[in-house]
């Protein structure tokens, strides 16, 4: 807990709550350190008083769309989909009823509600413009389960990217770090300060 960030502090703690409404919390000062206001990335230190104000849950009406999807593999506690790019994963302003979770409400009747009913199932996300696998939870054990996998980088992903120009080598091994791009805030480009990726 010492020297760790606020947001990923409180986010531990108070597992009903994502990384990034903890943030907004923070930011909308609901979430206090010794009764002033921080910023996500304050550093916890032994002895700090964390109040947290939690939201009271949105009754939202989110209806079940028949959107094709294509369901790669399901179990008793996950799905795997096919997400297709165009597609949003999670209702937000302008886009209430044709996203992922719409799809995944028509097409799955069981999902994880730990990430509440705005992202039911949503362990992590891809971008609207991004296809890919996707992993859905299908009950709240295997939510948790899946979301460690993930923080600890247990779980291996692979990526098949297009690259412009000529290449020399039939195989090799792309080690830098990326982040969001400086340019473009809705692309990752390799940036010194970024995370490893392999």
């Amino acid at each position: 807990m010492d020297g760790e960030r606020l947001d990923v502090f409180v986010a531990e703690q108070v597992e009903q709550l994502s990384r990034s409404v903890v943030k907004s919390l923070i930011n909308e000062g609901k979430i206090l350190v010794n009764q002033e206001r921080q910023k996500p990335s304050y550093r916890v230190r032994e002895g700090d008083d964390v109040n947290v104000e939690i939201p009271k849950p949105q009754v939202l009406d989110l209806q079940p769309r028949n959107i094709p999807l294509e369901i790669i593999y399901q179990d008793a506690d996950l799905a795997v989909i096919n997400k297709p790019k165009g597609l949003v994963v999670h209702p937000a302003h302008g886009n209430w009823d044709y996203t992922l979770v719409n799809a995944l409400l028509y097409h799955i009747k069981d999902l994880s509600g730990i990430n509440g009913q705005i992202r039911p199932g949503i362990v992590h996300r891809l971008d609207k413009d991004t296809s890919g696998v996707m992993v859905v939870a299908k009950n709240d054990t295997a939510h948790r389960s899946l979301a460690v996998q993930i923080k600890e980088h247990s779980i291996k992903r692979e990526y098949i990217a297009l690259v412009h120009g000529t290449i020399k080598e039939n195989l090799g091994t792309i080690d830098a770090p990326i982040g969001r791009s400086k340019n473009d805030r809705k692309k990752m480009a390799v940036i010194a300060d970024g995370r490893p990726a392999v």
